[in-house]
């Protein structure tokens, strides 16, 4: 398999591919000296989780030594210092990125890099056991299990990047995943140039990924799971609704920004404005696949709330995959915007972008002109702006 795509023009008489790889070496030493001086199950767990997915994982795709022989001490060191024979490490990822099944080889570098992990271990056990035992193995464990969480959700959802600029300095561009999988042979210097507009990001750096379960679209995503949670968030948004649409002309064509996941504002306006034309804006496809998926994308379609379909006809979804823009809903009578919203809602007060435009917001975030509570429980109101 070449694991080399896009090689760099650099070609240097110790290093293959770039100067930077030099700091990568010196960096993998650093490690080890640390560890020396401060022997801890923090340092090794931390140790271990950084080095495997920074210095370790770029050796992977691109060996920094025109020399075989350096390359293969370097990736005897590696095995030693993070306690995995890097041979496996290396047959194991790259059958990640071809997408097949992986299944151990034997080989001389296997053999080798194996002989020494189990030969450090064994003069720990007999020079120093209750290291061992109370910090190595704890520690080790943890890197494991910290590289696990890491490489999880990196693809939890599909492929995703973190493009953070203080954990793309500390990680070395580790965040740019989807442009790493497009490109596994571009240098980790080079990944920032390789970003698209369309790719997935998330907030979080992958380690820490778990925490999207707290946001807003995680705890959205919880709601699909239970009727009781989608009966209650239905009733007290309608009764929000209901307060303030009396307030309007009758709308006749209505945006809703950000209408995928559950889509309770999308079913509350059918039930409310029968007659109005109704368009969704969400800059998430697979959120608008979710929201076909539960209303039903056709007529007589059954959809995944059974709770509503003895009282909201199932319907055709309008919908438009893409960023919010003023221009996507001129022409329109009403557009409602999320408490999701991504974009300046100070510029929505200032200048609605239709005739009426109702805005989910915080509790505590009252603005001039009619406002109706959502519920105190989800810390929520809607506010009624109007040119």
């Amino acid at each position: 398999m070449t694991t080399v795509s896009t090689p760099l023009h650099y070609r240097g008489v110790l290093l293959r591919y770039s100067r930077w790889d030099a700091l990568l070496a010196a960096l993998a030493v650093v490690h080890g000296i640390v560890l020396l001086a401060f022997p801890s199950a923090p340092v090794i767990a931390l140790g271990v989780w950084w080095n495997s997915n920074t210095i370790a994982h770029y050796f992977i795709h691109t060996p920094f030594f025109q020399s075989r022989r350096l390359n293969a001490l370097f990736s005897a060191y590696l095995s030693g210092l993070l306690g995995i024979p890097q041979t496996i490490w290396r047959e194991r990822h790259l059958a990640h990125h071809a997408g097949v099944p992986w299944s151990p080889r034997r080989s001389r570098s296997l053999l080798v890099e194996t002989a020494l992990v189990l030969a450090i271990w064994t003069c720990l056990m007999v020079l120093r056991p209750h290291f061992f035992w109370t910090a190595y193995l704890p520690g080790y464990a943890a890197g494991l299990l910290l590289c696990f969480v890491h490489g999880y959700y990196e693809h939890a959802r599909g492929t995703i990047s973190h493009h953070g600029a203080l954990y793309n300095l500390l990680f070395f561009n580790d965040g740019y995943h989807v442009e790493h999988h497009a490109s596994p042979g571009t240098h980790w210097t080079r990944l920032p140039t390789r970003i698209s507009t369309d790719v997935p990001t998330s907030r979080w750096p992958a380690v820490v990924r778990w925490l999207d379960a707290l946001s807003l679209e995680g705890l959205e995503r919880w709601v699909l799971r239970s009727p009781r949670l989608q009966r209650f968030l239905l009733d007290r948004h309608e009764r929000a609704f209901r307060r303030l649409l009396p307030l309007l002309p009758r709308a006749k064509r209505v945006a809703i920004v950000g209408g995928g996941l559950f889509p309770r504002t999308l079913l509350i306006l059918r039930r409310l404005l029968p007659d109005a034309e109704i368009l969704v804006i969400d800059r998430s496809a697979a959120n608008l696949e979710t929201a076909r998926r539960f209303l039903g994308e056709n007529q007589g379609e059954k959809g995944d709330c059974p709770l509503l379909r003895e009282t909201v006809p199932f319907f055709a979804l309008t919908s438009i995959n893409a960023r919010y823009d003023p221009a996507l809903v001129a022409g329109f009578d009403l557009t409602v915007i999320p408490l999701a919203f991504v974009g300046d809602r100070e510029v929505i007060f200032r200048q609605p972008p239709t005739a009426a435009v109702l805005v989910h917001d915080w509790l505590w975030r009252r603005r001039p002109g009619p406002s109706a509570v959502v519920s105190v429980l989800l810390l929520k109101r809607l506010n009624l702006v109007t040119r």
